[in-house]
């Protein structure tokens, strides 16, 4: 590890490494299992390397689905695991109490629209009395022939 990071000498900032530079970084980032911040702030002393990494090893063709980053908790996974199930049933019930919501609002358009018919019905009954016509198209009744 000591003789690749003497191969790179001082510190560059990210767009001034040549390719072969690049694939000892990532080499030595892949071998190390180091984060990708540890390699970058060792190679331009910046603190944060904004996703250039992981551009260089899709660019010069590096599988980018390894690893690059060590695990948080290792002897904790069962704590990580309860936090998931909190967090999906928490998401469960957020979506059913808009489910419920929706329903709600649903059921009110109903009652409207059942109203609004049983007024509309009483007015043409109204309307058939105090005329003396009829509104309502008969049951039965043959188009007419032109």
């Amino acid at each position: 590890m000591e003789e690749k990071s003497k191969a790179i000498s001082g510190l560059k900032r990210g767009n001034y490494f040549t390719d072969s530079e690049r694939h000892q970084i990532i080499q030595e980032m892949i071998s190390c299992k180091c984060t990708k911040q540890e390699i970058w702030k060792k190679y331009t002393g910046e603190e944060e390397e904004h996703g250039q990494l992981l551009r260089w090893m899709r660019k010069l063709g590096y599988n980018t689905k390894l690893p690059t980053r060590r695990p948080n908790f290792v002897e904790n996974n069962g704590v990580m695991a309860r936090k998931n199930t909190v967090v999906a049933s928490i998401g469960d019930s957020f979506e059913n109490l808009q489910l419920k919501k929706r329903n709600l609002e649903l059921e009110s358009q109903l009652r409207d629209a059942e109203m609004k018919a049983v007024a509309f019905s009483t007015m043409i009954d109204i309307a058939e009395k105090e005329f003396n016509i009829s509104i309502r198209k008969k049951v039965n009744t043959k188009p007419l022939k032109k």
